[in-house]
């Protein structure tokens, strides 16, 4: 599993050392830095993949695709030169990359180590790695990650039929979704995702778990002999045949793809998921939280990048009902390096989930639009103003007694909404765990 991620000079980061569970959600405002910890592992993995015996980083490929040089430095503090480090439970690896010109699209390695060991600008290597460290699991499962983008294709009505060689994994859009589906149909999932009263196998487990989320779910794939395609079908209720995906909803073609990408997965394979939240109710967003934690309790390592305070929800939902141990989910939220410098706080701060599914701590920002609003609508406008570290500095600056004043009834405020949150928190894993027949899509 990995268990760090650092990065140098890269993006909008000079320096970012991220620590990673089972399951870790990135979350935080627009343009701070999330998509950049996922763009991170996919840039090495698309490498790894499309270009076996690299010894160089093209900065465009099938996944990604950054541009130049200048488009991936941290423009504020770096030149030409970025570090990426990752760390899993028995070995670290550090690339030190530099373009030759600023309009370069491909990236030198000038230093590489490996549990130490240094090489300087190696020119044999095999998934950028030294050919002694290539088949370790750790290159393998950078090699052969999942990475499912927020802008996901839709299902369309026939798909080629692709060697399973050539699709192992769903596509960044989804777009070998189908594929994936129909050559692996058969194979079982893991133990821990099987829903009983149904086949083991991946079709049967992604209806069931579809069916989860849409009542009544169906898929058929019918195989054109003829022109070697795949015709998709879909069917949400009983009474109806089957129907062309166009006519299922956006919702349907948005979760099916991470649906089978997650089903479809080995045990300590990584899915990197960005809005796993998309056309879905709130009701579906939280429910897309809890089987993306009951995943990664499967050994499937995810990271996801969400805006939605339903998936958190989910995922607190799945800690209290033990599904996942309240250990193995990282909670980080970034906001802008301007904020952070300006605030003199930490761009990147990292609440803890306990085992009842209570976070200790909410940043200003951190999933609490709600709060706001609610505040707003009850009169306490003036709460969210009261809040910002600025206004509290001007107020208090010359009133020391005043300052501590403000401070305890600050702290009884706090504890208060945090009381309230937590009610209304449980109130809702009380009441919304089961609505027969109650579709959220």
């Amino acid at each position: 599993m990995l268990t760090q991620i650092n990065l140098r000079n890269f993006k909008c980061f000079k320096l970012l050392k991220l620590g990673l569970k089972p399951l870790t959600l990135l979350s935080g405002t627009n343009a701070s830095g999330k998509s950049t910890v996922l763009q991170a592992l996919v840039l090495l993995h698309q490498t790894m993949r499309d270009q076996e015996w690299s010894s160089r980083l093209p900065l465009n490929g099938s996944a990604v695709k950054f541009g130049t040089v200048s488009d991936i430095v941290d423009q504020a503090y770096g030149r030409r030169s970025f570090g990426i480090e990752l760390r899993d439970d028995f070995k670290w690896y550090a690339w030190e990359f530099a373009g030759e010109r600023d309009d370069s699209s491909t990236a030198e390695i000038n230093r590489l180590q490996v549990n130490g060991r240094t090489s300087d600008s190696p020119t044999t290597l095999r998934y950028l790695l030294p050919l002694t460290d290539t088949i370790d699991s750790l290159s393998i499962r950078l090699r052969d990650l999942t990475y499912l983008a927020a802008q996901r294709s839709g299902l369309r009505d026939s798909y080629p039929l692709d060697a399973s060689q050539l699709t192992p994994a769903v596509g960044s859009t989804g777009e070998h979704t189908v594929s994936v589906l129909y050559s692996s149909q058969d194979n079982h999932v893991l133990d821990k995702l099987v829903i009983e009263r149904f086949p083991p196998t991946l079709l049967r487990q992604v209806e069931a778990r579809m069916s989860l989320f849409f009542p009544n779910f169906k898929l058929q794939l019918y195989k054109e002999s003829q022109t070697n395609t795949i015709s998709v079908g879909i069917r949400t209720s009983p009474d109806t045949e089957f129907q062309r995906p166009v006519h299922s909803g956006f919702g349907v073609t948005q979760v099916l793809p991470l649906v089978v990408a997650a089903l479809s997965a080995d045990s300590e394979s990584i899915l990197l998921v960005e809005n796993p939240e998309v056309h879905l109710h709130p009701a579906g967003q939280a429910a897309i939280g809890e089987f993306l934690a009951e995943v990664a309790s499967a050994g499937v390592q995810i990271i996801l990048e969400s805006h939605s305070d339903h998936v958190l929800s989910g995922i607190r939902r799945a800690v209290k009902k033990d599904s996942l141990r309240s250990e193995d989910a990282a909670l980080h939220f970034f906001r802008s390096r301007t904020e952070s410098e300006s605030l003199g706080i930490p761009q990147v701060q990292s609440p803890i989930l306990d085992a009842n599914g209570n976070i200790d701590e909410w940043p200003e920002g951190f999933f609490d639009q709600f709060d706001k609003d609610m505040n707003y609508f009850a009169g306490w406008s003036w709460y969210g103003d009261f809040c910002q570290w600025n206004f509290i500095m001007w107020v208090i600056s010359d009133i020391e007694s005043f300052r501590i004043a403000i401070a305890q009834m600050m702290a009884i405020l706090n504890i208060a909404t945090n009381f309230q949150r937590e009610v209304c928190f449980n109130r809702a894993l009380a009441s919304a765990d089961v609505v027969p027949g109650a579709s959220i899509g």
